[in-house]
């Protein structure tokens, strides 16, 4: 029997390079029932990435639209690039009992904090170390070295937000961060205050209990054939 269950939104932030986006992908291509958390973007679209899937790329003054109608349940800017999530289609996903994966940085996860803190599960991914970083922002070839120069330097000032999430990984081998990860979502689904129908389903064992206290024992149903049978030889 499978117990209503409110859905949570789990947030990978790191600095760029440590393996957030990819840990996220993986995640997603094994687990039925997350779903990304497409935000929408003024940073150019890179040549791999895909509208609609990755991200939803608009221009400035598109964003700006929706951050002032109150659209987004979380904006921040990134090295000149506005960033932000459309609310609707998370709390949808929620109330149906599918959770959502976020890839946002420190600014974004302190603004759902404050909004849906409940609904929150927080997971920062650090690198083993600053060269292994800067080793993958190249190797991932999305960046020019004046790019990956300003992510780096920007590095130290993420990753000093740590503490501010629920759990802590090191991403040096990433079999082992994604199987981290996947087991951290899986204890959060188990965890009493998202299974909001846990008293109905503890009920059943109540009402079986007072059903089964209301019969009558086998010394009481003896008493009452011994009745009977002296009732018919009279």
């Amino acid at each position: 029997m499978n117990i209503k269950r409110r859905g949570l939104m789990l947030v990978l932030s790191s600095p760029s390079g440590a393996g957030k986006t990819s840990i996220a992908r993986a995640l997603l291509a094994q687990d039925n029932n997350l779903k990304n958390s497409i935000s929408v973007t003024t940073r150019p679209k890179r040549p791999s990435e895909i509208h609609g899937e990755d991200y939803f790329f608009i221009n400035e003054n598109q964003f700006k639209k929706m951050r002032k109608k109150g659209e987004l349940l979380e904006h921040a800017e990134v090295f000149g690039n506005l960033y932000g999530t459309p609310k609707d289609f998370v709390f949808e996903q929620l109330d149906k009992g599918i959770d959502v994966i976020f890839d946002i940085d420190w600014q974004g996860t302190q603004q759902i904090a404050q909004l849906a803190s409940n609904d929150l599960v927080t997971v920062f991914i650090l690198p083993p170390n600053l060269q292994a970083l800067h080793e993958r922002l190249q190797f991932r070839g999305q960046d020019n070295e004046e790019t990956i120069a300003k992510r780096m330097s920007e590095a130290s000032s993420e990753i000093s937000h740590w503490p501010e999430y629920h759990y802590v990984i090191v991403n040096s081998d990433f079999d082992k961060s994604l199987s981290q990860v996947a087991a951290i979502l899986n204890a959060e689904r188990a965890s009493r205050k998202r299974q909001i129908g846990l008293a109905e389903f503890i009920n059943q064992f109540r009402q079986g209990h007072a059903t089964k206290s209301n019969l009558p024992s086998s010394s009481s149903k003896n008493r009452l054939v011994k009745f009977l049978r002296n009732l018919l030889h009279k």
